[in-house]
């Protein structure tokens, strides 16, 4: 990526449709209701040959007190700062407002490079308010439509001399990536660290108003997402790349997830949506609770999702600073944790506080041991000497008098681990034996908390040399005979 670019202007004028199309994937989330953005969100674009950084940033208010659109108008001129081009973009068809001529100001004295474009100029409706973008002082402006992909070769030659100027010192920036992970052997159980080119993705999920930005910002040591005392301020599945403790990571911040039944707004299930798909493409899965209301029903749904999806989880229970009874607390916590999680018994429970930082050194080394038991791989002699072991000591039932023989074990896949046996009759095991056996995984191999997937296959009695062919004698040795 050779340069940055921060896209701003007024609400619902169009940011969010041009963030995805420049990076090609529909990421931000796109609703005629204005405001839909909050945070920062960046994104890998592609423009012809151009390949560069593009930040989609909330609209920008008028407001400049502590409310909440004032603080998104901080977090937007923030990333004016940071970026390298500016491109500030207006609604062609509603033609330029005096909240424009304000914000043109406010760009010129904040960033160097600025480009105009006008938006949704697509048609007759949109030429009146393209040329009054002139009047703005930007320049000449571009004539877009990010919808219809309109104007982009426009936008292209624009960008591309801006480009050349900072190829050279992209060039001196580039990290090095010299760190490979080599296959996954069989007898070994080593865990490699990610490379600067694949980092550690995290996702961090839990209820509205559990701390999940807060403690993101902490992490990074910026503020780099919107917070504040409302719940429900964040939208979008932000991600945010960092380096934490030496291990590269991109980590998303999610909306806060509420009972369905309580989720009625459209925007609100776009928001859950795409915190299911950030669970669903993270390796190891953060579920932030509230320590005042901790393990509420939908702290239960969520925790048990992230393990369907067969991801790494990590409980971290967040506000600690804030309780005064902490040895009492967390053995409640324990306690309930394994009571209502089964499934996850074992995994990782930490306690955090977002606010003051404590906690993080925990949170981090829970997040590493949590990925390295996600990674576990057992060599195939190790598993069929364990299950020889497990056999004897329990023997599988024999229901309707049809006896079950496991005959071979073998690992499959890791990320989660899975494993599958070759067994007779695998409709007749019964669930409280594949869970004998699962547990059994768990303790001897060292697998607390990872989801574990055992699935049984059906070999019968079928004799793998039965229909292979006698082999004849050679002519040679009759001859000997």
């Amino acid at each position: 990526m050779t340069f940055t670019l921060a896209i701003v202007g007024r609400p619902n004028v169009g940011k969010s449709t041009l963030f995805n199309r420049l990076v090609g994937k529909k990421l931000a989330l796109v609703d005629d209701q204005p405001g839909v953005t909050r945070d920062l969100r960046e994104g890998d674009a592609r423009l012809g040959p151009l390949r560069f950084t593009v930040i989609d940033s909330a609209g920008l208010e008028e407001a400049t007190d502590d409310s909440l659109q004032g603080r998104m108008r901080r977090l937007t001129e923030r990333a004016v700062e940071m970026a390298d081009v500016c491109l500030f973009l207006i609604d062609a068809r509603a033609g330029v407002t005096p909240s424009d001529q304000v914000f043109a100001d406010i760009l010129r004295k904040k960033n160097a490079n600025v480009i105009l474009a006008a938006n949704k100029a697509e048609g007759r409706a949109g030429e009146a308010g393209f040329y009054e973008a002139y009047s703005l002082g930007l320049g000449e402006p571009l004539q877009i439509s990010a919808e219809h992909g309109e104007g982009m070769v426009d936008l292209l030659e624009v960008l591309q001399p801006i480009a050349e100027g900072f190829a050279e010192r992209a060039e001196q920036d580039a990290p090095i990536m010299d760190v490979e992970v080599g296959e996954e052997d069989d007898e070994a159980e080593e865990y490699q660290l990610p490379s600067f080119d694949k980092p550690l993705q995290i996702a961090v999920v839990g209820r509205p108003n559990a701390g999940k930005s807060t403690l993101i910002n902490k992490i990074i040591g910026e503020e780099r997402l919107l917070t504040g005392p409302e719940a429900g301020i964040t939208r979008d599945a932000i991600s945010v790349k960092t380096v934490w403790d030496d291990i590269p990571m991109r980590i998303f911040d999610t909306a806060g997830m509420r009972k369905k039944a309580k989720v009625q707004d459209k925007l609100e299930k776009l928001s859950v949506s795409d915190g299911l798909r950030a669970v669903k493409f993270a390796e190891v899965v953060v579920v932030l609770l509230d320590v005042e209301i901790p393990f509420e029903q939908q702290d239960l749904r969520i925790a048990d999702l992230a393990e369907r999806e067969g991801r790494a989880v990590v409980v971290a229970a967040n506000k600690w600073d804030a309780e005064e009874n902490k040895q009492e607390k967390l053995n409640e916590l324990r306690e309930a944790f394994e009571r209502l999680l089964p499934q996850l018994r074992g995994a990782p429970l930490v306690t955090v506080s977002a606010k003051t930082g404590k906690g993080l050194d925990r949170l981090h080394a829970a997040i590493m041991r949590a990925h390295l038991t996600w990674n576990r791989r057992v060599s195939t002699s190790q598993l069929n000497r364990w299950l020889t072991g497990m056999l004897e000591q329990h023997p599988p039932p024999a229901p309707q008098g049809k006896r079950i023989k496991m005959r071979y074990m073998t690992q499959v896949k890791t990320r989660p681990p899975q494993f599958v046996v070759m067994t007779s009759h695998p409709d007749k095991v019964p669930e409280s034996y594949e869970r004998y056996l699962i547990n059994g995984l768990r303790t001897d191999f060292e697998m607390p908390g990872t989801p574990i997937r055992l699935y049984l296959r059906d070999q019968g009695d079928k004799n793998p040399f039965k229909d292979r062919k006698k082999k004849q004698p050679s002519k040679l040795s009759k001859h000997l005979k």
